[in-house]
């Protein structure tokens, strides 16, 4: 007889947009929730019993009376207080995870009355992932799609060649990505004080861009690792780091069919295929728990 395996279910991508009014000044913050519980869920499937199943429905309303009730402080906050009612308040669910998704806004500065007019940033997407088993927290917080570019200050030589390597080695380049970020907190039980999760945020962004712009590169695996290493080395609060790095190419056009020199200012700039880099750096004595594939169960 087939025996199931591992099984959630849930309530995926819920757009919640809360505004708190301060006065004539509004603050906004803007996420996209999932929700996924897992326990004792055997005879939904065997049997089609819905006896232990809150439905998704139910998740979903959760989620928009909770930015009422609790407010959104930060995406890791809000997460934190879904995943400990979930787990708290139904003896089936053992296991909750909320995936958290931000989109930013800037405020539009203007003569009229208020603050209260705001532009979407077009920079990266806050991630935050908040797993709770009713005993222990795993705060994985990140981001995505940070495009960055160092215009020189960039190498690419002495790698092995075979009989089908085309590409030139180069000494001077353009070195571009967008950043997929992954970070592990070591806040795991309410025993411990728990970081300032924008704080955080806001610091180790800071950081991994900073270290991006101030390393000379010879390859970008190199610029990975200075990215990672300097957020180990100044964020106590985080033990592991995770990237996932496409390189973004820009190749030099030939401009000598038109009597031109291309003196490193006229470049094509490919979309694919891309060189992908990916790693993880973790504090020395700890181990590595973030997925190398997020999506893996």
């Amino acid at each position: 007889m087939p025996i199931l395996g591992q099984n959630q279910y849930g309530k995926a991508e819920n757009r919640v947009v809360k505004i708190t009014r301060d006065g004539a000044t509004h603050h906004i913050r803007d996420l996209n929730v999932s929700v996924s519980l897992s326990g004792d869920m055997d005879e939904v499937h065997y049997s089609g019993s819905n006896a232990s199943v809150l439905p998704t429905d139910t998740t979903k309303n959760t989620v928009y009376a909770f930015a009422k009730e609790h407010g959104i402080a930060s995406p890791e906050q809000f997460g934190i207080h879904l995943a400990r009612h979930f787990v708290t308040s139904q003896e089936p669910i053992h296991r909750a995870r909320i995936r958290v998704e931000e989109y930013a806004w800037e405020r539009i500065e203007h003569a009229g009355k208020g603050a209260h007019s705001f532009v979407r940033k077009g920079q990266e997407t806050r991630l935050a992932q908040i797993t709770y088993d009713g005993t222990s927290w795993e705060v994985v917080s990140g981001l995505k799609d940070l495009v960055v570019m160092n215009s020189t200050d960039s190498e690419f030589w002495g790698y092995v060649k075979d009989k089908y390597t085309t590409l030139p080695e180069a000494y001077d380049r353009i070195l571009a990505t967008e950043v997929s970020g992954r970070w592990r907190f070591n806040w795991t039980d309410d025993e411990q004080r728990m970081p300032d999760w924008d704080e955080s945020y806001e610091q180790t962004r800071k950081h991994l861009l900073q270290a991006f712009a101030e390393t000379y590169s010879l390859s970008l695996q190199q610029s990975l690792y200075q990215m990672g290493s300097r957020v180990i080395d100044h964020r106590d609060e985080i033990d592991e780091i995770r990237f996932s790095l496409p390189n973004k190419h820009h190749f030099l056009v030939d401009l000598e069919p038109f009597g031109l020199k291309n003196d490193n200012e006229v470049y094509y700039a490919a979309d694919r295929p891309y060189g992908l880099i990916e790693a993880t750096v973790v504090r020395d004595g700890c181990e590595p728990r973030i997925p190398v594939d997020l999506s893996n169960l």
